[in-house]
């Protein structure tokens, strides 16, 4: 009973990260239009975290500021992946973000863990697998149909911060630190890091930018990415494994794909259904496999 209600906290973890992966891309695409610069972006990402994490400085791991790993997973998820993802929502729609953020998590996880430990998926992971790389290139079909080079260009940055992610998720999960102590220390290191260099050397636009922009940014990229999102992601990920949690997070370019149908007035096609259905399946195979890390 405690092994199934621990499992159940972390896929609710795994349900409440896909909510909010969803929005970031939608979001992180509406800056990406505005005139707000990706470093504009990043900097009330990185402010407003910091400012809502003051209190809880006190929860940082023990030495972190000296912790070469601590640092390399806040280079991996936040000074490397935010600049590159930023970047990529000025070219490509959030329809793509979507894909190749969250959708390719499974195949990249995957790979990472295949690289660092030589462990290849199971037969019915790679099943899982094989069934969600169908589901998102069936998804991905109407909207790489109006193709460009500067989506692809924005293609290419989002596909590498997605990498990038995917490597920060394995040894997160494999190096086991606190949530709460991970998220502060990325939240202060980024700050500290990144800061100084935006201040001194990077374009911006801030005072350009309408206030309704810049209050949505730093709420959003600020409190619900920074800290409830990588919260709720670090939680799932310990539960479950990043192996097991990342098929579940395939989901988002689906459920990006329905919210548009109401909101964006976008048909529900065939494809889109077909990728739901596939998606779906593939995710509860991949899922129910025991984690490697």
């Amino acid at each position: 009973m405690t092994d199934n209600r621990h499992l159940f906290q972390g896929y609710l973890a795994a349900i409440a990260t896909l909510l909010m992966w969803s929005a970031f891309s939608l979001v992180s695409r509406l800056g990406g239009k505005s005139v707000l610069t990706p470093y504009d972006v990043y900097a009330l990402r990185v402010v407003t975290a910091a400012a809502v994490l003051t209190p809880f400085i006190g929860r940082l791991p023990k030495g972190a500021w000296k912790d070469s790993r601590l640092w390399l997973l806040t280079a991996l998820c936040s000074l490397i992946y935010c600049p590159l993802v930023y970047s990529g929502f000025k070219y490509a729609p959030a329809a793509h973000g979507g894909i190749l953020l969250a959708g390719l998590q499974p195949l990249l996880i995957s790979l990472v863990v295949w690289l660092f430990t030589g462990k290849r998926p199971s037969h019915a992971r790679s099943v899982g697998l094989l069934l969600i790389t169908g589901g998102i290139v069936c998804a991905a079909v109407p909207y790489f149909n109006a193709w460009s080079p500067d989506s692809a260009f924005g293609d290419l940055l989002i596909f590498l911060s997605s990498v990038s992610w995917a490597v920060y998720s394995v040894l997160a999960a494999r190096w086991g630190y606190p949530v709460w102590g991970l998220t502060c220390a990325i939240a202060f290191g980024s700050l500290v890091v990144y800061l100084p260099i935006y201040t001194l050397f990077l374009p911006k636009a801030l005072a350009a930018a309408p206030l309704s922009a810049i209050v949505m940014q730093g709420l959003y990229q600020g409190i619900f990415a920074t800290i409830l999102a990588m919260l709720t992601y670090l939680k799932a990920i310990s539960i479950l494994g990043a192996e097991r949690c990342a098929p579940l997070l395939a989901l988002v370019p689906i459920v990006i794909g329905l919210v548009a149908v109401p909101l964006l007035d976008e048909p529900l096609t065939g494809w889109l259904m077909t990728g739901l259905v596939l998606v779906s399946g593939g995710a509860l195979v991949a899922a129910r496999q025991k984690a490697t890390l």
